[in-house]
This record gives C-alpha cells, sequence and structure tokens, in this order.
C-alpha cells in the first residue's frame, strides 16, 4: 500500500508529496466520457461496476496517492428520499424544493440500506486499490442550499434569507442532514473507506457571523462524531479566505483549501491541522511551463511535514489528462 496520504493527512514523514485531485474520478478522463455516452451521471454511481471503474480510472492512468469514491453530493438526498434530477450543463434540479419548514417533513432518516450499492462499490474498490480510498459527503450547508433552492445558484438568496428568518427552521433542518451526514460517512468507512472528506462548496457565500452562528455548530458535531472511526478526516470549503480560522474550529486533521488562500498564510493561521491544495484549476489548462511553475511556487510555501497536493476546486471538464499525468510525476520529482 502506497501510504504517502494517509500520513500526510497524519502530519507524519512522507517518501514524496501525496497528490490526488478533487473531480478526478470522471470529469475529463476518456474512459469516463466513453461510459457517459450510455449512462448517465446517477446510473454510473448506483452502479457498483460501474462506479469502481470510473474510481480506478485516474489511479491507473494518473498514478494520484490515492483514490475519491465515484458517488454524487446528491447521493444522500435521494436516499432521504427526495426526488433529484443531475441535468446536463446545469447540474442538481429538484422540481419540488423544500423551501418551507412543512416541507422538511418529506425527508427521511438515513438507513444505510438505501446506499447499499455505494458499499458495495467501496468493497470492490478496496479489493483492487494499493492506494487509500477516500469517501466524502456535501456538508449540511451545501446540501441545504440544492434542498431550498432546488438547483445550482450564484446568489443562495432563497438559501440565506430561509436561514436569517426562520432560525428554528433552519436549525431542525441542519440537525436532520447533520444525523444523515453522520451516518452516511460511518456507513462508508465501515465498508471500507479510509478517509473521509467533507464538501462545503458553497459555504463562502456566508458572512463569517451567519457561519458560526448557523453554521459551524453542525459542522462541529459532524467531525466530533466521526472521531470513534479513527479515520483521517478532511474539510474543504471554497471562498473560505474570510473564516478559515472558523472553518479550522472542527475536529479534522486536514483542512482544504480553494485558490484565494495563500497557502504559506493559511498554514500560520492553522497550526496543528494539515493542509490540503490549493493549484488554481484554470491553470492546468496551460501550457506545461506555467503548470511547473505554479507547482513548484506552492511545493515551495507548503509545510514540511502534513501537506498534500490537490487543487483548489474540482477538475474542469477541458483538463488533458496528460497534463493532469505530468503534473503528477512532478510534483512526486520535486518533493
Amino acid at each position: 500500500m502506497n501510504d504517502a496520504f494517509l500520513r500526510a493527512c497524519r502530519s507524519q514523514s512522507v517518501p514524496h508529496t501525496p497528490v490526488w485531485f478533487m473531480r478526478q474520478a470522471g470529469r475529463s478522463l476518456p474512459g469516463y466520457r466513453q461510459l457517459r455516452q450510455r449512462w448517465g451521471v446517477l446510473e454510473l454511481a448506483q452502479t457498483p461496476e460501474l462506479a469502481a471503474q470510473v474510481s480506478l480510472e485516474p489511479v491507473h492512468l494518473l498514478g494520484v496517492d490515492a483514490a475519491i469514491l465515484f458517488a454524487d453530493i446528491m447521493l444522500l438526498p435521494i436516499a432521504m428520499g427526495v426526488d433529484v434530477a443531475i441535468v446536463d450543463a446545469v447540474g442538481p434540479v429538484i422540481d419540488e424544493p423544500l423551501d418551507t419548514p412543512d416541507s422538511f417533513a418529506r425527508l427521511h432518516p438515513f438507513t444505510p440500506d438505501r446506499v447499499e450499492y455505494l458499499t458495495n462499490t467501496i468493497k470492490l474498490l478496496r479489493a483492487e486499490l494499493n492506494v487509500p480510498l477516500i469517501g466524502f459527503s456535501a456538508a449540511p450547508f451545501t446540501l441545504a442550499s440544492y434542498l431550498i433552492e432546488g438547483r445550482p445558484t450564484r446568489t443562495w438568496a432563497k438559501t440565506k434569507s430561509f436561514m436569517l428568518t426562520n432560525p428554528a427552521a433552519w436549525n431542525q433542518l441542519m440537525t436532520t442532514l447533520s444525523d444523515a451526514i453522520i451516518g452516511y460517512l460511518q456507513t462508508q468507512v465501515a465498508a471500507g473507506a479510509q478517509a473521509v472528506q467533507l464538501f462545503d462548496s458553497w459555504v463562502g457565500a456566508l458572512a463569517p457571523e451567519h457561519y458560526r452562528q448557523h453554521v459551524l455548530p453542525h459542522v462541529q458535531r459532524i467531525f466530533k462524531a466521526l472521531e470513534s472511526q479513527k479515520v483521517p478526516c478532511l474539510h474543504f470549503g471554497t471562498d473560505t479566505a474570510g473564516l478559515l480560522r472558523d472553518f479550522a474550529a472542527v475536529d479534522a486533521q486536514v483542512i482544504g483549501l480553494d485558490w484565494r488562500v495563500d497557502l504559506a498564510s493559511a498554514h500560520q493561521q492553522l497550526p496543528g491541522k494539515a493542509l490540503q491544495g490549493n493549484l488554481d484549476p484554470t491553470v492546468l489548462l496551460a501550457d506545461t511551463a506555467v503548470i511547473e511553475a505554479e507547482a513548484s511556487r506552492l511545493l515551495t510555501s507548503a509545510p514540511k511535514t502534513g501537506y498534500i497536493f490537490n487543487l483548489g476546486h474540482g477538475v474542469m471538464p477541458d483538463t488533458d489528462d496528460r497534463k493532469l499525468k505530468h503534473l503528477v510525476e512532478y510534483v512526486h520529482a520535486h518533493s
């Protein structure tokens, strides 16, 4: 087992800086694109043999130091009884949003049997992998935003308005989602996931004081509940530069950074935390010399231990997989 990723999560010495990429399973890779000509995203994610195939492709093709489970963040709401469609060029769409306190009654409690396909995928992967497997879930704010808005948004106006005008109902929703996330991630670990990441993709839309009051206590409870699982926990969000200390005030060993955060500054602000990130994904659309220069800059700024090289968000669909592979090789050779 190449355990460099797990060692870095625990701020232990490593033979090289470990590398993996958010959204490495899917998006730009040729095998995934072939599968998508026949199957939709949810069909792939809910078919263990196909989901395992997609999860394995970047390990074999790119040489990354960790695999991430191919899934979709909306699998958990689906398991809770929400009718979700993934619309090409749009994203998750819920025709009947949960945007009133009464509508929250439509959410079913999470039970592991509702994601048996996911546990089967994990077991298939553990039998094949020689690198660690990362499980994941969206964080409660990000899930709540999809449930309330009904589709992706650039303003999160309905979500934030609901949060501020219905604080008791918001707390109820966040508690329900947090309970489900805890069970969902525990189920993944029981099936064989060796680390878990909580994605809060849209939390940077919040003012710091609103994050502290309405979101942070729920995220802290999630990570506290995961301590007993004895696996590294990673916490990632975008646009978190303005609330970085609060965002990191959780029992997660690793804090993922987007490209808007200075890596050296984050290391100073977050003593005791391993860091993950944070190359701007658009750098991979540039030529090789630019990619190498940017990677070198990050490696120079990164802490000597407790660092995982990653992008500041997911791989972009137009990324050339040959550039991804070259980046992995460059980081391994220069760290």
